[in-house]
């Protein structure tokens, strides 16, 4: 049974940090392409980060020098650290999953998502 777990979202002020966790089961973690997508309140799904199964990372450009992906195959766990936060990141995180990172367009697999508050 395939699982992606995400913890860490919380409430911060606005310049504060947050670590997202995702923590994967249920298939090869280490061939699979990670991404964190954000869903603000009446917004669409939005990818913000990836990471291939290499390490070769890429971020949206909202979060560009803020946000840091990173994956731990041995742990099977991909992380978010989220740095100078700002009202506009709010939003529910999701981790995803995906054979290659242009899959990530349609992620095969999906977390529950964990709800992140940036407050001003």
């Amino acid at each position: 049974q395939v699982q992606l777990v995400e913890s860490g979202g919380g409430l911060v002020q606005a310049g504060g940090s947050l670590s997202l966790s995702c923590a994967a089961s249920g298939f090869v973690f280490s061939i699979h392409a990670m991404g964190w997508y954000r869903q603000a309140p009446g917004k669409q799904r939005e990818l913000v980060a990836t990471i291939t199964s290499g390490g070769s990372t890429n971020y949206a450009d909202s979060v560009k020098g803020r946000f840091t992906i990173s994956r731990d195959n041995v742990k099977k766990m991909v992380d978010l650290q989220m740095n100078n936060l700002k009202p506009e990141d709010t939003g529910v995180y999701y981790c995803a999953a995906a054979p290659v990172v242009i899959a990530l367009v349609k992620p095969r697999y999906w977390g529950q998502g964990t709800q992140v508050t940036v407050s001003s």
